[in-house]
């Protein structure tokens, strides 16, 4: 359990965290995991029904998808709960402060008008017949006891998790052996909470491309922000990207090399025996040893294609030779007038190139061509 300095509701308080994922994003996203609800549990663990476009999205398509339980939860004091993102215009206008759940096990066709629609959930979260809304004992952190009860329960968690405890949600996932599908910063990537997953094929990058950022709903308190849609401000996160457990087809696709290795245009690093490859569209077809790209590869990663041998991040751990920035390239590093901070023994991938240049990429994964089997 946490303790008071970490709860939930300070780090969306204090970090800014407080981002609401728009239906549109939602739709596109999880319309390629239909298969995969059927019958299951899902949980929006950091979802207050009233203003999550997930428990939305969900609640809609309850029937559709096939669901056994739809589970949500908000937490406690949250500063905007029911006020600025209401999906239910016609709700009651008494914000509830305190944190609660609603379980859905069933959508019926409450107004009678042959199909279920949002006002169908509307009637359902404010029947007392259905009783689906229950104040927590708890503040409605993921972290909690109550919380995780529920989602021992679940099948599948989907939700837009602060990313201020995106390291410690995704521990939680894995330490409860759960699927899910969540937003999350494109950074943590290489998080050692993360990388590992990804590498041992446990862990892959949604469909949507994550270069294209994603836009966010954000209280009304927020001073940063792009524009105003339908009287809400929305801002935009460039370093955004979905995460997922399930298959995701894309990475099943073959990433088309067409550039031929020559040493001149690939330079070898200083500190191993891997090559720099400074995009990813210029991965060498008739190149077998290691090469350095950047991070944006995850996002089109094929486990039967490459292998992931480390990134720049642990290599220094992960490959045996591999050593830190050595005080002679330090030296010629800052006598060119570089800026960037380095020092000797630091784990980055660096190499000088053939003007004399001192270079360091920025973080690089490593990987290899996996033997083709005719």
């Amino acid at each position: 359990m946490a303790n008071n300095n970490s709860t939930l509701g300070a780090a969306k308080a204090n970090r800014n965290d407080e981002f609401y994922t728009q239906l549109g994003d939602i739709e596109k996203e999880l319309v390629h995991y239909r298969e995969y609800f059927r019958d299951k549990v899902v949980f929006c663990n950091c979802d207050d029904p009233y203003e999550s476009n997930f428990f939305k999205y969900f609640a809609l398509n309850f029937n559709a998808l096939g669901l056994k339980k739809l589970i949500a939860t908000c937490y406690d004091g949250s500063p905007i709960a029911q006020q600025e993102l209401p999906l239910f215009p016609e709700a009651e206008t008494e914000p509830i402060r305190k944190a609660y759940k609603v379980e859905i096990s069933e959508v019926p066709d409450l107004d009678g008008n042959g199909s279920t629609d949002l006002v169908d959930v509307q009637l359902l979260l404010q029947s007392s017949d259905h009783n689906v809304k229950e104040e927590l004992k708890s503040n409605g952190d993921f972290r909690s006891a109550e919380s995780i009860e529920m989602l021992k329960q679940a099948d599948i968690v989907v939700t837009n998790p602060p990313f201020s405890l995106f390291r410690e949600f995704i521990s939680l996932m894995v330490k409860y052996n759960k699927d899910f599908i969540v937003i999350g910063n494109t950074n943590s990537l290489t998080y050692k909470e993360i990388f590992p997953l990804i590498k041992e094929n446990k862990l892959r990058t949604g469909y949507t491309n994550f270069n294209v950022g994603m836009f966010f709903f954000v209280p009304d308190s927020y001073e940063h922000f792009h524009h105003y849609q339908g009287g809400k401000k929305v801002a935009r996160v460039s370093s955004s990207c979905w995460f997922s457990t399930l298959p995701v087809s894309k990475h099943n696709e073959e990433i088309i090399c067409i550039k031929k290795y020559s040493k001149d245009e690939y330079p070898m690093y200083d500190n191993y025996d891997a090559i720099e490859v400074g995009n990813v569209n210029d991965i060498p077809f008739d190149y077998d040893g290691i090469m350095g790209v950047p991070i944006t590869y995850l996002n089109k990663h094929n486990p039967d294609q490459f292998e992931i041998i480390s990134s720049s991040d642990f290599a220094i751990d992960d490959i045996p030779g591999w050593h830190g920035v050595t005080e002679e390239f330090y030296k010629l590093y800052y006598a060119q007038g570089n800026k960037g901070q380095i020092k000797v023994g630091w784990p980055l991938p660096y190499y000088v190139d053939k003007d004399g240049r001192a270079i360091i990429p920025y973080k690089r994964v490593l990987i290899r061509k996996k033997p083709q089997i005719s």
